[in-house]
């Protein structure tokens, strides 16, 4: 793929558009796994999150997964948003039942105001409980790319990423001041 210099800076080399762009920063190309994420941070604090809501095929095997069986994305979000006090399948599986009536966006929500907490994300495009209630699984897969992009292996829980941190094996985020007014 051609790309001009300027679009090589907003795309990034091979054209993926796949991480958080702000005027003026160029966006990586894809960074491999384990490698320090890229995050933009704005002067009040917040910081951008690493993927848009909707660029789920970023990540198109969680996205078929969080479409047949969304309970499995957010049990594997909610061990790991709760740094391991809650169990991947207790959670899935309170989800999955939480489904048939109609109310798991709501337990959801409060996973997703953890993690933005946790991170100092952006609540964006709107209220947590809104993203969820309209967007329950682009919002999960967000989610998991977002935890996934800060070096954590989300098929491996809590501990066994602990323990590879202890190991150094993965690094902390690079924080890059976003825009001033």
């Amino acid at each position: 793929m051609n790309l001009s210099h300027s679009d090589r800076e907003m795309y990034g080399a091979d054209g993926h558009v796949g991480h958080a762009t702000a005027p003026g920063f160029p966006n990586p190309s894809p960074a491999p796994p384990y490698a320090t994420p890229y995050v933009v941070q704005y002067p009040d604090g917040t910081i951008l999150w690493s993927t848009g809501l909707c660029h789920c095929t970023d990540d198109p095997a969680n996205c078929l997964i969080t479409c047949c069986c969304p309970c499995i994305t957010f049990g594997q979000i909610a061990e790991i948003v709760s740094k391991g006090s809650s169990n991947c399948a207790v959670s899935g599986t309170l989800y999955a039942l939480l489904c048939f009536t109609g109310l798991s966006c709501l337990y959801s929500c409060a996973y997703r105001s953890r993690l933005r907490a946790e991170y100092d994300l952006e609540e964006s495009p709107c209220a947590d409980c809104l993203v969820h209630f309209c967007c329950e699984g682009c919002s999960l897969c967000q989610e998991y790319r977002e935890l996934k992009n800060r070096g954590l292996d989300m098929g491996i829980g809590w501990e066994a990423n602990v323990d590879r941190q202890r190991r150094g094996l993965t690094l902390p985020p690079v924080v890059v001041q976003g825009m001033t007014k």
